[in-house]
């Protein structure tokens, strides 16, 4: 049982995904102090409010409906998004085409196709004998 653990965690694929969360949560801290200390206080001073203000948002029977905030975890999520793909899914997909593996997500080649010569239509496969739209024959 012990020796079966073991294999599993020392897949390739498994100590691979391992790294990949660790520098995705390094990039996380990375980017939540740069929402924090840059975003949100230039949505704040674009609100146009100063040290004690509480920023861009409006005040609804009593509470405060921080609107700001909610722009800062936007840009977070969208920063924090592309760094992942870019960082990480990209060279991922490149290192498992280099293996000769195939990834899921990876865009895959169109199936060739021809074109009828009455209609013009270009979706037709190959090894089609007549057009699915105008019914002639194709060669």
């Amino acid at each position: 049982m012990l020796k079966g653990f073991k294999n599993f965690l020392m897949q390739g694929d498994l100590i691979i995904i391992a790294v990949g969360l660790v520098v995705a949560l390094a990039f996380s801290t990375l980017i939540k102090a740069f929402t924090d200390s840059i975003i949100t206080p230039l949505i704040s001073a674009l609100s146009g409010g100063g040290v004690g203000s509480q920023g861009l948002g409006w005040h609804i029977k009593g509470q405060f409906v921080d609107v700001g905030t909610f722009i800062s975890a936007i840009v977070y999520f969208a920063i924090f998004m592309a760094v992942v793909y870019y960082v990480l899914v990209v060279p991922y997909r490149a290192y498992m085409a280099r293996q000769g593996k195939k990834v899921f997500g990876a865009p895959e080649p169109a199936a060739p196709t021809k074109t009828c010569p009455q209609c013009l239509s270009s979706d037709l496969p190959v090894a089609a004998t007549k057009c699915l739209h105008c019914a002639s024959a194709v060669s």
